[in-house]
């Protein structure tokens, strides 16, 4: 039986609702400010978060949602509106308007105890991922992640393994002691086409999501007094996530 050594997070949903309250904001003060007239409701978000990365998500809204005057020069557009909205997300952080997700700082204070290692598996841009954990636990906390593996350091997003395969060579780690923390159909799919066993904290974007192959679905890793709910797949013996449930789940799905 394979031994876990390391837990690979996802971000954006898996540790903090930053996908609504966050990137959704952030793009549609980046449309005002380029004087366009699109708006992202909540409802309209989630249909776009089928689609992983920024840029990605503003091509796939004016090939599928956008029904304006054709748009010349689309790829100067994409790539300046995701570099304006990329700066109104770091300053949403930097207002502290956006926590961490229920039992996450618990948690990766547990992981760092117990000597298992910690790395990040994301589409999100360095840039968010550096603002995300800078403004929630501070900036030496980037050092509790070996490899912070993000945007486009590999050729395809999730949910190709790409991003994963990347995490795993700078983690000098095969997939079997591995174990990942995603929120989202995608990511699943990216995790588990790495070979990495995966468990899920949905979120109400994802919670219609296709998770049959996940170890576990959860609504969030849990506090002592504030107890999560296992939706499928295998239970922890406690009320919420603890180092010892991460060898638990890790040793049912190898």
């Amino acid at each position: 039986m394979s031994k876990l050594k390391a837990i690979i997070f996802d971000v954006d949903g898996t540790l903090s609702e930053t996908e609504r309250d966050g990137h959704r904001v952030a793009f549609n003060r980046a449309f005002i400010e380029y004087g366009l007239d699109w708006y992202w409701d909540e409802a309209l978000y989630g249909e776009l978060l089928a689609v992983t990365g920024g840029k990605e998500r503003i091509r796939y809204f004016l090939a599928s949602f956008y029904k304006g005057d054709l748009i010349s020069d689309i790829d100067s557009l994409v790539s300046e509106l995701h570099a304006n909205k990329t700066l109104h997300y770091v300053a949403l952080l930097e207002q502290n308007v956006i926590g961490l997700r229920p039992g996450v700082i618990r948690l990766f204070d547990e992981i760092r105890a117990s000597g298992l290692r910690m790395a990040i598996a994301t589409t999100t841009t360095p840039a968010n991922v550096t603002a995300l954990i800078t403004s929630t636990l501070g900036a030496e906390a980037l050092d509790w992640f070996e490899c912070i593996a993000a945007g486009d350091i590999v050729p395809a997003k999730k949910p190709a393994p790409d991003i994963f395969d990347y995490c795993l060579e700078q983690l000098d780690l095969p997939a079997n002691e591995c174990l990942v923390f995603e929120d989202s159909a995608n990511g699943l799919i990216s995790a588990h086409a790495a070979n990495i066993p995966t468990v899920i904290t949905l979120n109400d974007y994802t919670k219609e999501d296709d998770f049959s192959a996940a170890v576990s679905v959860f609504d969030h890793l849990g506090e002592p007094d504030m107890a999560n709910q296992c939706l499928a797949g295998h239970a922890v013996d406690q009320a919420y996530i603890t180092v010892d449930g991460l060898h638990q789940l890790h040793s049912l799905a190898t």
